[in-house]
């Protein structure tokens, strides 16, 4: 276990260190985090490891992903914790900037990524993909990676940041982590906390019913048909459902039916207060 983890709080800091692993000849990986870590997180490092021979972790709430509705003030924060998780998975520096490295007093600049980021949470969340494209935007250019580690569990803003990625030229590899799930195939979350003990027991159907669709869908079951079924078995679990679709998996145009090219299921919807957000991919069956 790394015990002498370093924190680095200013972007002069985190740069130097950089700096002096790329003298070294080696290889920077990034795994951007907004902390709250689980093992869901820590499998991210894992998988940076395997493609850099440093790790850095950066550790920030983002205020600008968050509408003012929304649980920027509630959102875990335990740096301390954190801090020990990343040790036991031998990060190499973590990174843990307060609000002003990141956005000066007079910081004036959004990063827009169009296409991608406009439908599903686009539309639920309008000013969330600005927000992470303007904020993994400076992260890349403090850190200067080889290489970043997104988990597939944010499915859109995967493909998001790679699209912002070819878009504006950084030379940066962007790795794609699979999601992480407790043993009853809830998707690991920093907001699991926000559950209570009865939408705790709930939650794991979310998964069942896209494990369930992506079935049909794979035995050439109707799309339409098979979205209904999907949302009355959520509806009746209590969920509340924001949006439960399937899509292109490349760049999230509404999927056609018959379904030849890969496609994904992605689903977002509330038990009480708390917003869950899955997705799978679906086997194609007419694959050609």
């Amino acid at each position: 276990m790394n015990t002498k983890l370093p924190v680095l709080r200013h972007t002069v800091e985190l740069r130097h260190a950089v700096q002096q692993w790329r003298r070294q000849g080696q290889k920077i990986a990034l795994v951007p985090t907004m902390g709250g870590l689980h093992d869901g997180h820590l499998s991210l490092v894992r998988l940076a490891k395997q493609h850099a021979n440093r790790v850095i972790v950066s550790v920030f709430v983002n205020p600008t992903q968050f509408a003012p509705h929304e649980d920027f003030d509630a959102y875990p924060r335990n740096e301390e914790r954190d801090w020990h998780k990343l040790g036991t998975v031998e990060a190499d520096a973590m990174y843990a900037p307060d609000v002003h490295e990141i956005y000066p007093r007079d910081f004036a600049t959004r990063v827009d990524v169009a296409g991608v980021a406009q439908p599903l949470e686009g539309i639920s969340r309008p000013h969330f993909f600005s927000g992470v494209a303007t904020v993994v935007t400076k992260l890349f250019l403090q850190a200067l990676p080889d290489v970043a580690v997104f988990g597939e569990k944010d499915y859109q803003q995967l493909l998001v940041v790679k699209k912002l990625v070819r878009d504006l030229n950084f030379p940066v590899t962007i790795v794609p982590g699979p999601i992480m799930r407790e043993p009853d195939g809830l998707a690991m979350s920093s907001r699991n906390v926000y559950l209570d003990a009865q939408d705790r027991v709930t939650a794991p159907h979310l998964y069942g019913v896209l494990q369930d669709m992506a079935g049909d869908l794979a035995a050439g079951r109707e799309m339409d048909e098979t979205v209904k079924k999907g949302l009355a078995r959520l509806e009746k679990h209590g969920f509340r459902v924001d949006y439960l679709e399937v899509r292109d998996a490349e760049n999230l145009t509404p999927a056609v039916y018959p379904l030849w090219k890969p496609v994904r299921l992605l689903a977002a919807a509330y038990l009480g207060k708390v917003r869950l957000i899955d997705n799978m991919a679906v086997p194609s069956p007419g694959a050609h």
